[in-house]
């Protein structure tokens, strides 16, 4: 079936996702705000003044685009699964399956929800540092494409975990455990060319890594890792996924009894 074939029925998904987001605004948006507004105050203030500038940059705006992408990376994850695991929980889903929809046009509904609201957040958390630093972007174009691209990417992750999980507790133990350990350890909060040889070495094996200093580039013009790893590191993220995902919905892998 052609993608474009039920329009209808996607913007039907898509706009049921974004009204369930509205309905748990403060969960989705302000506590989102608050939290990178503590950080800033911790960080930023507390820690800030007492590191020296890295890269040429001050380090309340170097942790900016870390501190976006820890939002983006949870939230995507978070919206994506939800957006399944819920239908899959209420039994609804044999609705979806029955439904004149192709697989591609339920995640592209079900994805394309979760990574606007993931864009939007970024957006916010992105003006609220205004509010503690003076940011600038050197890239736009590319700061654009790399939050596009990542909460596409981990919205997809997502979505593989919702239709993956069997119950809440698989729901959160992959954002929980492996998630938020690897995006802390990814450069959020410092550069890994500050670590000794070894450590920077593993690092490079963590994929966040590539996210976060593609990211971070694109405001700055300096980065751990080239920026062309970065962007291939998310494109491969993507296909990967959605290589997973087609396979699931051809074998029914956990959508079907």
């Amino acid at each position: 079936m052609n993608l474009a074939a039920n329009p209808l029925g996607i913007w039907a998904i898509y706009r049921n996702e974004m009204l369930r987001s509205l309905r748990t605004l403060f969960q989705s948006l302000v506590a989102p705000v608050i939290t990178t507004s503590l950080y800033f105050v911790v960080f930023g203030g507390a820690i800030g003044s007492r590191v020296s500038k890295i890269g040429g940059v001050g380090y309340g705006e170097f942790i900016v685009p870390g501190l976006v992408m820890l939002t983006i990376l949870t939230q995507s994850v978070s919206n994506g699964s939800i957006g399944i695991y819920f239908p899959k929980f209420t039994g609804s889903i044999y609705e979806l399956l029955s439904a004149p929809m192709s697989a591609a046009e339920a995640v592209t509904a079900y994805v394309g929800a979760a990574a606007t609201k993931s864009v939007v957040i970024g957006l916010v958390i992105m003006a609220t540092s205004t509010l503690f630093v003076d940011l600038r972007i050197a890239h736009p174009f590319w700061m654009a494409a790399f939050l596009v691209l990542t909460s596409v990417a981990f919205s997809l992750f997502g979505f593989l975990v919702g239709v993956w999980a069997r119950n809440f507790e698989q729901l959160n133990v992959v954002p929980t455990l492996l998630l938020t350990p690897l995006t802390f350890l990814g450069g959020t909060f410092y550069s890994i060319d500050m670590l000794p040889p070894f450590w920077r070495a593993v690092s490079l094996f963590n994929p966040v890594v590539y996210l976060i200093s593609g990211f971070r580039w694109s405001f700055f013009g300096i980065g751990d890792v080239p920026v062309a790893a970065s962007l291939g590191f998310a494109l491969a993220f993507i296909a990967v996924c959605l290589g997973t995902l087609a396979w699931m919905f051809k074998t029914g892998y956990r959508l079907k009894p």
